[in-house]
């Protein structure tokens, strides 16, 4: 547990800085210098967080998460001739970490392929400098949010690429998940692509083999034996399988489990069926009604993440559970966050299928049409379409926002991606500027891969990856790590390597998870067709504290702030059974709100409040 000393770090060219730098070094307890004697690495980190080697005049660093040894990491320092070799540089390595290298002067630092870890810059007085966390940089600079940007966090159920990847502060730079920033010593900057999806597995086995290893051993980094860990299980596939792995490692579990109310709802059934097959478990199982309930705590602050996310509804319930394994003893928390995103292409993989095996395509797109009742039209207009994704960004742009007699989205995807809208409470001008803003990356972004289903499946891991990360500064603050081994780089290699209509076919829910954890996880867990949801306890919260909520609407940022309109907004709060867009209609927007009164209340991130060294 390493309550109040969440990490960060900021990376820096070897130049001259001024006194750029001289804020952040009241602030950071370590600092790691280039070979010149300049600042390259600064911040504050665990002494097991980071890793440090160097060759020459080849420095590196993996900070994270991780396994890797000085004596390996210098074994690849060894083999760095120029900026390119970086590219797969510890490609091989296991864990959640960025890099970070020194190569004459030149600065380099990547993330994670998922997001869950990510780089942003900025520059300041003509010295460009990036960091692991936004905020950091917004500090830095004084920068103001970006109201265009958060504007389009409202959209639901979930912005496109590159969208949704850009950072929320004027003047700071999201560095895309799949791209590293490289810092010249003349100032200047570039973000060349270091990740591309890997070769596919001919078979379900081979790829099957490959996920169940890397998960394997993305657990086992985190789950050491003899140690007491938190742990979600659901029920679900997921993370009972992370779960089952922990085991495996040694580690003493406390397992949570929620019980919710719908009927039909089966996750409680699974659950115990897994218990009953882990040795040794303290288990924490909770009733619908909470603890707490969903959406409670709204007059709670925190230290907000970089980004807004709509984790707002179970903000607390998730914080009380983590309370509880804390007083178990567990030092961190595993989740299978991800997991759907990942084991599960997105749908529109049918539609290279069809190219490539045309029969085997129609088989798969009758079963999909079965059980998501697309309409014949649609589904010949959804396959055939051969519009560039410049076009089919540029076409979403208009219309864009809900009207009151606006229709449920229709149950076909868009023709590269989920369809998107903003919710009908956002204002006209608004929803004109995320119009401009959707048009503007229509002209310059270009897809994740050139197969539209492919395409789709890296962006909803960069999703998972992002929710990561937001994840993981939340249970920063409350004292119990979460850590989300399915966002690992050797698990999405893992899950792409495989051919889409392997991994994910209309008569089975996730063959290629189910393959892998063949012999580990239950029959019974990994036969599950079906999903719980929460529906009820939503609306039970809003009913709960609808009070808070209008209190909210009443004195809102997002309304001061020119984004919401508040008639429209008061109106969605007291009346939600008209929503059409379920949850993230309006916990998009909730979320957005509750981010920006966290930032009012805390200007400067508590992970900087510490100064001077440790």
């Amino acid at each position: 547990m390493r309550a109040g000393t969440q990490s960060w770090f900021v990376a820096a060219p070897d130049s001259p800085t001024g006194d750029t730098l001289a804020r952040l070094r009241t602030r950071a307890v370590h600092v790691i210098t280039h070979p010149s004697g300049r600042p390259w690495l600064l911040g504050r980190w665990h002494a097991d967080e980071l890793t440090l080697a160097s060759a020459g005049n080849t420095l590196l660093a993996v900070i994270g998460r991780s396994a890797v040894s000085p004596a390996e990491l210098e074994t690849h320092a060894r083999k760095v001739r120029g900026i390119a070799d970086l590219a797969t540089t510890a490609r091989t390595l296991h864990g959640s970490f960025h890099l970070a290298a020194s190569l004459d002067g030149t600065c380099y630092l990547r993330g994670t392929a998922s997001g869950s870890r990510r780089c942003y810059y900025t520059t300041v007085d003509g010295v460009t400098l990036c960091a692991d966390r936004a905020r950091t940089l917004a500090w830095l600079t004084d920068a103001e949010v970006d109201v265009r940007r958060l504007a389009a966090h409202l959209a639901y159920p979930v912005l496109p690429y590159p969208l949704s990847g850009r950072s929320m502060f004027r003047g700071v730079h999201a560095v895309a998940a799949e791209a590293a920033v490289v810092l010249e010593r003349d100032g200047g900057h570039r973000t060349p692509r270091w990740w591309h999806p890997p070769p596919v597995h001919p078979t379900l086995d081979e790829g099957a083999a490959a996920l169940r290893d890397a998960l394997h051993d993305a657990v086992a980094l985190r789950a050491r034996p003899g140690e007491v860990m938190g742990a979600d299980l659901s029920g679900g596939m997921d993370s009972t399988s992370v779960c089952f792995l922990a085991a495996r490692a040694g580690a003493r579990l406390v397992t949570a489990t929620l019980h919710w109310s719908a009927p039909g709802n089966e996750d409680r059934a699974y659950a115990d069926h897994a218990a009953d097959r882990l040795p040794g478990i303290e288990r924490l199982v909770f009733p619908a009604a909470g603890p707490p309930g969903l959406l409670a705590g709204l007059r709670d602050r925190h230290d907000p993440a970089d980004e807004p996310m709509g984790i707002v509804r179970d903000r607390a319930q998730q914080r009380a559970i983590a309370e509880l394994m804390v007083a178990q003893g567990a030092s961190c928390r595993l989740t299978g966050h991800g997991g759907d995103y990942l084991v599960r292409p997105h749908v529109l993989y049918v539609h290279g299928l069809l190219r490539r095996r045309p029969l085997a395509g129609l088989r798969h797109l009758e079963g999909l049409r079965a059980r998501g009742r697309w309409s014949l039209g649609a589904s010949i207009h959804l396959l055939s379409d051969g519009s560039a994704y410049s076009d089919w960004l540029t076409a979403a742009s208009a219309p864009l926002r809900d009207t009151a007699t606006a229709p449920a989205f229709p149950p076909t995807p868009g023709e590269w991606g989920e369809r998107f809208r903003l919710p009908a409470w956002v204002d006209d001008d608004a929803a004109t500027v995320v119009g401009a803003l959707v048009r503007s990356a229509a002209t310059e972004a270009a897809p994740l891969s050139d197969d539209r289903g492919k395409h789709a499946w890296i962006h909803q891991i960069q999703e998972a990856g992002r929710g990561a990360r937001i994840l993981a500064h939340v249970a920063g603050t409350t004292g119990l790590e979460t850590d989300s081994p399915f966002c690992d780089d050797a698990v999405v290699d893992a899950c792409l390597s495989v051919r889409p209509e392997h991994a994910r076919d209309p008569w089975s829910y996730k063959p290629l998870l189910a393959k892998a954890m063949d012999g580990i996880i239950p029959p019974r867990i990994a036969n599950r067709s079906t999903k719980d949801h929460c529906t009820e306890e939503w609306f039970a919260g809003l009913r709960a504290h609808r009070r808070e909520l209008m209190d909210w609407v009443e004195d809102s940022h997002l309304v001061a702030a020119g984004i919401v309109d508040e008639t429209a907004l008061r109106r969605a709060v007291a009346s939600p059974a008209v929503l059409t867009g379920g949850f993230t209609q309006l916990d998009n927007t909730l979320g957005a709100e509750e981010w920006l009164r966290d930032l009012a209340a805390h200007p400067v991130p508590a992970y900087l409040a510490h100064t001077g060294r440790a």
